[in-house]
């Protein structure tokens, strides 16, 4: 069966995570993905560890499978033609060169779409391309800072926290992938590419959501909550006997069932708890009394009653828990594929599940410069027949 997006080429000048993210699902949903980086190799990601096996790094595998991978020197005339070349033969571009870099090169949106008219041409930077900060470099952990996610995340004793992984490159990453293909879509109707701006910035404050609009709304500055949730209560971590879960009750039903559960049906009916509104003004009270009566069993208890009656809960599980979880194992969510240097690699998969066209792993992450052959002969088959 053919990828759903086969039919596409993208050249990716991008590296580190955000656009290499973005590009690993172009890829994974069929398009021909070909990975431009300098002689060498320039994504600063293959030396990113350890942990590394057999000298390849498992951060740089984390983003790059489903892609060709082509070395360009982009300070020689040489090596701007051949990205021109390409460019004639692709659908898509998309880099993540500081603002100015690419009108430095010449092949900014307005040359190389001179080139190709279709071509949709994606920019990923810190903080866009237009205002006050463009010109800045934006790293994750600067944008989680400023975007206001940090000031969120991590209670009161503990201090501002990033979330664990880069969430903004990985959001800015999503966004640019729905972007392009929402451009792509447009094209077919009109025929013309376009130029798409995406900052680390703005995609980090879009995640801001129902907090961003309560302080909207309010003007009130929110506190951190560590595990609670600002608007529904109880939807937290609590401790049982031998551990922590999460409880996330999302209706007043559900919340009925939950205290029934507890032994305490009481609650449910007290005008103190009864409404989720109610429950938020006196969650100070609420919490310590679930929370004194689930510390008196074990994690696997609650979870099975919870289970039984359609409570929303879940463990809070480690890595090596969620690998071995037979639920992601029946989604196909954990591969295994042999890389030419680092031996048989594994890594997680996607989770796009197409009916008709269903996500392929077809190429591992390339080494740098693996398809130079293969590519530049493209390149001259295509100058032969003009």
């Amino acid at each position: 069966m053919s990828g759903a997006l086969e039919h596409i080429r993208v050249l990716d000048l991008t590296r580190v995570l955000a656009g290499p993210y973005c590009t690993m699902i172009l890829g994974d949903l069929g398009a021909e993905v070909l990975k431009v980086e300098a002689p060498g190799g320039s994504d600063e990601t293959r030396k990113w560890g350890p942990p590394f096996q057999n000298d390849v790094s498992a951060y740089y595998l984390c983003a790059n499978r489903n892609k060709k991978s082509i070395t360009v020197n982009l300070k020689t005339d040489e090596g701007i033609q051949t990205i021109k070349e390409l460019v004639k033969e692709s659908d898509v571009v998309i880099h993540n060169f500081k603002t100015g870099t690419m009108e430095r090169f010449g092949i900014d949106y307005d040359n190389l779409a001179n080139i190709n008219p279709r071509l949709i041409y994606c920019s990923i930077t810190g903080f866009g391309e237009t205002g006050p900060y463009k010109d800045l470099p934006g790293y994750d952990f600067i944008i989680q800072g400023m975007s206001g996610l940090m000031s969120i995340t991590g209670d009161e004793a503990s201090g501002p926290q990033k979330v664990g992984v880069a969430i903004a490159d990985i959001l800015t990453g999503l966004y640019a992938a729905i972007g392009i293909q929402a451009a792509i879509i447009e094209r077919n109707q009109s025929g013309k590419g376009q130029k798409l701006d995406l900052s680390l910035y703005d995609s980090a404050v879009s995640a801001l959501i129902n907090i961003g609009s309560n302080y909207l709304m309010s003007g009130k500055i929110p506190s951190r909550l560590g595990n609670h949730h600002a608007n529904i209560v109880p939807y937290q971590t609590f401790n049982t006997m031998d551990g922590e879960m999460v409880i996330a009750i999302g209706n007043d039903n559900q919340f009925k069932t939950f205290c029934t559960i507890l032994g305490k049906k009481q609650y449910s009916e007290d005008d103190r708890f009864r409404t989720n509104p109610a429950r938020v003004a006196n969650r100070d009270i609420l919490i310590p009394l679930i929370q004194e009566i689930l510390v008196t069993k074990p994690t696997s208890y609650w979870l099975d009653l919870c289970h039984e009656n359609n409570v929303p809960c879940g463990p809070i599980q480690n890595l090596q828990e969620v690998a071995e979880d037979p639920q992601l194992s029946a989604r196909d969510m954990f591969l295994e594929t042999e890389h030419p240097t680092a031996g048989i690699i594994k890594m997680i998969g996607s989770p796009l599940k197409l009916s008709r066209t269903p996500v392929t792993l077809r190429y591992h992450p390339p080494n740098a410069g693996e398809h130079n052959e293969e590519i530049l002969q493209s390149i001259k088959t295509n100058l032969n027949q003009e």
